[in-house]
């Protein structure tokens, strides 16, 4: 068996790992034609990544010119520990307020405010006072590569 079957993650094991990690590197292409690399939070939800940033942001403008972008998701400090995916995905900018405040409204309850998943008025109030000058960013891939050094292990198939 060629060793990179055996390190690929299966599609529940890509799907815990995403949910389990916390910043995303998204990959736009700059106006140099350089890759431009950001990290980002996000959320999934089903086969797509969620996010949102600043309107006026470089990667919001590379992505009005192309929407691709390559998104890479990694953990590990040793060879042995190292797992990750990279994603290639075409992307929709999301301009509707309500749509781009529904995204900043599960950040908020991934990242900073009550874990609960509970929406209560404060919360909604902070997140729709942003979302104005925000983009909502759905990333559907196209392609996908992964890798979980794990499965290494003596004795793991």
């Amino acid at each position: 068996m060629l060793k990179r079957s055996r390190i690929t993650m299966s599609p529940a094991e890509l799907q815990a790992f995403l949910a389990e990690e916390r910043v995303v590197t998204v990959a736009t292409m700059g106006p140099n034609g350089r890759p431009h690399l950001m990290p980002l939070w996000y959320v999934t939800d089903g086969a797509s990544i969620s996010a949102w940033t600043f309107a006026k942001s470089q990667k919001v403008r590379n992505l009005e010119r192309r929407p691709q972008a390559t998104l890479q998701v990694e953990a590990g400090d040793r060879y042995e520990e190292l797992r990750g995916a990279m994603l290639e995905c075409d992307v929709e900018i999301i301009r509707g307020v309500e749509a781009v405040t529904a995204i900043g409204l599960a950040l908020g309850a991934r990242y900073v405010l009550d874990p609960s998943g509970a929406a209560g008025p404060e919360r909604y109030a902070l997140v729709a006072q942003q979302a104005p000058k925000r983009v909502g960013l759905r990333f559907h891939p196209t392609r996908v590569s992964s890798w979980d050094h794990r499965k290494l292990a003596v004795g793991v198939h």
